[in-house]
């Protein structure tokens, strides 16, 4: 998929992200209990830089990405964004999740005004809704309910909302793991499509191995270890070539039996 849209006026520059020992654990009663579910993750993200989390199912993919958001905080460690320390909902990030959480009463244009700036001029807001109803290529549904639009349009509304106010760092967590394998395609395609149109530093949340291999720039693993609690970065993998990448390439393939490998998964099973 290519689009023709212009890219939209309203954009922050892509920013730097660095996780310096990053540790959560969740109190538990009586304390012996506290869980330890991230422990000494560093990690660097430069900027437009499109980084994927992989790991098994409750390594702490999403919880890593809830400190780089603000909405939660390390028990040990620091996080950064351009040098600035994060200490609560930083409003240089913004989130799209795997649920698109539309407001059912609005229609996909005001859904997406919702996440324009604070005191936003109407008439510029208008602009920017129009800009990436066009960069999601849904201006024809810019009328439309919720429950007018399929799933696939939902988590473009999701998208376009989540850029509305031009953020420096979009955080993404499992955003097509809920739609058929070929809308999930076209959203991989689509979503290359936006960091072209506007290049802000993705960190990306995905149980796919194929998604991870045909969006990021850099892979990092989570995993734990048997005698020590909480995850942690265990391996990162660079992905060459530019985007689109060629999904039946030999260099993917290797990779991705790589990754499998070390996800413990056997190279000739489907995702």
């Amino acid at each position: 998929m290519t689009s023709n849209a212009t890219a939209p006026t309203q954009t922050t520059s892509a920013l730097p992200v660095s996780l310096n020992g990053v540790g959560r654990a969740f109190p538990g009663a009586p304390r012996e209990l506290e869980r330890l579910v991230l422990r000494d993750v560093e990690l660097k993200i430069a900027p437009g830089e499109i980084v994927a989390l992989l790991g098994p199912s409750g390594c702490g993919k999403s919880t890593l990405l809830r400190q780089i958001s603000g909405l939660d905080r390390p028990t040990s460690g620091s996080l950064t964004i351009d040098g600035t320390r994060i200490a609560a909902a930083d409003q240089r990030c913004a989130v799209a999740f795997q649920e698109p959480r539309l407001l059912p009463w609005r229609t996909v244009a005001r859904n997406i005004e919702l996440g324009l700036p604070r005191g936003t001029d109407r008439a510029a807001g208008r602009v920017r809704v129009g800009e990436l109803l066009e960069l999601v290529q849904l201006t024809h549904a810019a009328d439309l309910k919720p429950r007018q639009i399929s799933g696939g349009m939902a988590q473009r509304v999701s998208l376009a909302r989540a850029l509305a106010r031009g953020p420096g760092v979009l955080l993404l967590d499992e955003p097509f793991g809920a739609l058929d394998a070929l809308t999930r395609l076209t959203m991989q395609d689509l979503l290359v499509d936006i960091h072209r149109a506007e290049p802000a530093t993705i960190v990306l949340v995905t149980h796919d191995v194929d998604e991870a291999l045909a969006l990021a720039d850099r892979i990092v693993l989570l995993g734990t270890r048997f005698d020590r609690p909480g995850a942690t970065i265990s391996r990162i993998l660079e992905v060459p070539g530019t985007r689109p990448r060629d999904r039946a390439s030999t260099v993917l393939a290797r990779l991705r039996a790589q990754l499998l490998d070390a996800l413990g998964v056997p190279s000739h099973h489907g995702r």
